[in-house]
Parts: C-alpha cells; structure tokens; sequence
C-alpha cells in the first residue's frame, strides 16, 4: 500500500471502484485546511461530468472506494 502525503494531492488522479453514472475517473481539484494549514478535506470533481464532491481527504486511503491514478 502507498502512503499518501495529504499536501501533495492538489491535481492527483482517482479512479472510482465502483464508478456511478458513469464517472469513473476524478481528479483532486482543491485542498481544504485547516488553520494551522493541515488538509483536512478534498474537492474531487469527475472528469467526464465535471460534477464535483468534497470529502475527508483519508476516504481516498480506503481501496474498496479509490485507486490511485487512472485505471
């Protein structure tokens, strides 16, 4: 498993497990901190509707939902 450093994810690439509606790929789009400036959440938009959600940054760390990059 590769770790994930929170303050690079700006611009990565996710692809859904599991894709609805046919949005099946998504990329980080902005970072949400915190005061002291630790990420606490992430905007994911899907490239295909350019719908976009915003969700706690460590659900990306769960593989049943996520992979890393575009599959």
């Amino acid at each position: 498993m590769n770790r994930i450093n929170p303050r690079k994810l700006l611009l990565s690439k996710w692809t859904a497990a599991h894709p609805q509606n046919r949005e099946k790929h998504f990329l980080v789009t902005e970072l949400f901190r915190d005061e002291e400036g630790t990420v606490l959440e992430v905007e994911l938009q899907a490239v295909l509707t350019k719908r976009a959600e915003r969700l706690d940054w460590q659900t990306l760390l769960n593989h049943a939902e996520w992979l890393q990059g575009w599959k």
